[in-house]
């Protein structure tokens, strides 16, 4: 059965200086949606955002540009949707020298809904830690790869009740563990069924197992998993099976491996025609994976259909740009996010459908000035904008409907009004 079609907000043009209240309200041109690489912003133009398009939205930066970041789990509750909310975030900075980067750990607290600070979108009562971090595996030069606890520095930011920005220096902590590779590489991830197992890939085609052994120690196989012909951008492991992964390469393909099945992919498909950057694994239903491309599309793929040589169920083409990140909901089974390097981020949910009777509904509730666009597809829930050179985005696991999101200027917190903040099915 088809679900209501829930168009996306869009910035709305206006002629500058229409804000002036002497202003002739019958001179002011019409306004009309803006449809992101489509459309161009005339010189006596600006763009205006509809904040009633959010529940919350927040923007901060932290000095430096943080190109990948990761949401650590709390104790605050396993589902949470009443204001304000407190969040903790890890991430890692790409400064103008090596010496100067740092793996940051920070607090954001006092994240309200539907208010807007007078002096624009800002975190209040943000606490930031310039530290090194807990069981956070990090690609540096030439290859290697260090893991680092932060266990003390966010026991710290739990217990504290500072109101302003600060934070501690930790200059002299080592990594509790290091393993270097024969290349430099982007991808890696951690294992959601066993705890502290690890996979990490590099840009010659080289993927390595971690396992942890005693204390806080791991042992990495030094024989590779080997049968990309090109450097591996992405992997995940199966959220249902402790032994398989899946890897993402610039070869154009993507495989599925199985550990106890030697250092072969158990099966391999061409998933684009050009690179694949990134690839998530849908925790909810564990037989889709989606991925996304250097030439701007993004694909769901059925696993159980790899073997029909169809596993392709759907191919979207919205972005113009290389695909930067790629995620799945955690709360929403056929909602996904994805950004790109044409300052987008989208969301989608692959269970609506076209439906005219709705969308003549819809068109005679919007304001007859305002142009919207016919084609946009039916799945598009929302366009985000705002942000340069976008890098990455998650889904906050433990708060339905909140994104957090990296870019070259900044970070970005959203919630869409858009995007229903409803239970997980089980209710947990």
């Amino acid at each position: 059965m088809a679900r209501s079609i829930k168009k996306p907000k869009k910035a709305k043009k206006k002629t500058k200086g229409s804000n002036n209240s002497e202003a002739s309200s019958s001179s002011m041109p019409p306004a009309r949606v803006w449809q992101p690489g489509v459309d161009t912003v005339g010189e006596d133009e600006e763009l205006q955002w509809d904040p009633s398009a959010y529940n919350s939205y927040h923007a901060f930066h932290m000095g430096w540009p943080c190109l990948s970041f990761d949401i650590i789990q709390d104790t605050l509750g396993l589902v949470r949707t009443e204001f304000p909310h407190t969040i903790y975030v890890v991430a890692g900075t790409q400064a103008d020298k090596p010496s100067l980067n740092s793996i940051e750990i920070f607090k954001l607290s006092n994240i309200s809904g539907k208010k807007r600070d007078c002096a624009g979108w800002l975190i209040k009562d943000a606490l930031i830690e310039f530290d090194p971090c807990h069981k956070v595996p990090t690609f540096v030069q030439l290859g290697g790869i260090q893991v680092w606890d932060f266990s003390t520095h966010l026991n710290f930011l739990a217990e504290s009740t500072n109101t302003s920005r600060g934070g501690t220096s930790v200059a002299n902590q080592a990594p509790l563990s290091m393993f270097r590779h024969k290349d430099e590489g982007y991808a890696m991830d951690w294992s959601p069924l066993e705890p502290g197992k690890l996979v990490t890939g590099d840009c010659q085609n080289s993927i390595y197992l971690w396992e942890p052994a005693s204390g806080t120690k791991w042992n990495v196989d030094k024989n590779p998993f080997v049968g990309h012909t090109g450097s591996v951008e992405d992997l995940q492991w199966s959220p249902g099976e402790d032994c398989v992964f899946a890897s993402a390469s610039v070869d154009k393909t993507i495989a599925i491996w199985d550990t106890r099945l030697g250092k072969s992919p158990a099966m391999s498909f061409k998933a684009h025609d050009a690179d694949v950057n990134v690839i998530s694994w849908n925790r909810l239903q564990s037989y889709m994976l989606a991925s996304g491309s250097d030439d701007g599309s993004f694909s769901i793929f059925n696993l159980k259909m790899i073997k029909d040589g169809e596993p392709m169920l759907a191919h979207f083409t919205h972005h113009k740009h290389p695909i930067t990140s790629i995620e799945w909901s955690p709360h929403e089974d056929s909602v996904l996010a994805v950004s790109s390097a044409d300052h987008q981020l989208t969301i989608w949910d692959l269970a609506l459908e076209r439906d005219e009777e709705e969308e003549a509904e819809f068109k005679s509730q919007i304001d007859d000035k305002v142009d919207a666009p016919e084609e946009l597809p039916p799945q598009l829930l929302f366009v985000h904008q705002g942000q340069k050179d976008l890098k990455e985005l998650h889904w906050h696991a433990q708060i339905p409907g909140m994104i957090i999101s990296t870019a070259a200027d900044g970070f970005n917190v959203l919630m869409p009004s858009n995007v229903e903040r409803s239970l997980p099915a089980n209710g947990a």
